[in-house]
């Protein structure tokens, strides 16, 4: 490899083998990841405040930290609802993709979720963090080609409203997993889509992830490099979870 390739590598923090770089955006290009947060606290604690009044039993309220990370960061969403309902032991019937967001289905709460999510990227508007989109810039100088990989099915409303759609030359988001019959994250499935679209395979290319569920998706794939963001103080979790790296913004590695 030329000395100025490897040279611009180094100035990404990057190995020398990687192409191309796949970034997830929800907590690593944009700041909804505490919009998805209060989305999801809002439904389950409407859900789980039916239940106890219900069965008189006391209400444990949906943990927008430790529960958001554990069950439903960076699953696809009807994931999320099931991952968090097992853990409660709660059963409930899977309804269809169709059901209102007022039933009482995974599929409803993971429609209610949504509803919700969308009237506060409204309400509130989408920011990008500096740091990953200077850092993503930097990535394109230095010839790399770049897509975006979401577990979000609004990843293209909110890459516009941010302001940084065109700084992607691919995106994998939950319409693509659905029409490609994808496995969510944790497993690969999605990142490695992303590799196929910018034409190399996982030994060329580095994942960006905030999630534990997505950085291991990094390392069930065997990419060249996991980048993990940590925004909320989980840099141990993201390296156990098999991150070679942890930032807290991506410009840190520039």
């Amino acid at each position: 490899m030329a000395a100025s390739s490897a040279s611009r590598h180094r100035h990404l923090g990057l190995p020398d083998a990687v192409r191309v770089c796949l970034f997830d955006l929800d907590g690593v290009l944009t700041q909804t990841a505490k919009v998805h947060a209060a989305a999801w606290k809002q439904m389950f604690d409407e859900f789980l405040r039916q239940g106890a009044a219900r069965t008189g039993q006391p209400l444990v309220p949906f943990d927008p930290v430790a529960d958001y990370d554990e069950y439903v960061d960076g699953k696809p969403r009807y994931d999320g609802v099931r991952s968090f309902l097992a853990a409660r032991h709660i059963h409930l019937p899977e309804g269809t993709p169709d059901d209102p967001p007022s039933a009482a289905t995974v599929h409803g709460l993971g429609n209610r979720k949504n509803e919700l999510v969308l009237r506060l990227i409204h309400d509130q508007g989408v920011e990008a963090y500096g740091g990953s989109v200077r850092y993503v810039h930097a990535a394109r100088d230095a010839g790399m080609r770049t897509a975006v990989v979401s577990s979000s099915a609004n990843c293209r409303d909110v890459l516009r409203a941010a302001g940084i759609e065109e700084l992607f030359d691919a995106r994998i988001d939950a319409i693509v997993a659905n029409r490609e019959h994808l496995r969510g994250k944790p497993a690969p499935d999605t990142f490695l889509a992303g590799a196929r679209a910018l034409g190399v395979g996982p030994d060329a290319s580095s994942v960006f992830e905030d999630a534990l569920a997505g950085v291991e998706a990094g390392r069930a794939g065997h990419f060249a490099y996991v980048v993990g963001v940590d925004r909320v103080g989980q840099a141990d979790a993201l390296r156990a979870h098999g991150a070679d790296v942890v930032v807290r913004d991506l410009d840190e590695l520039l």
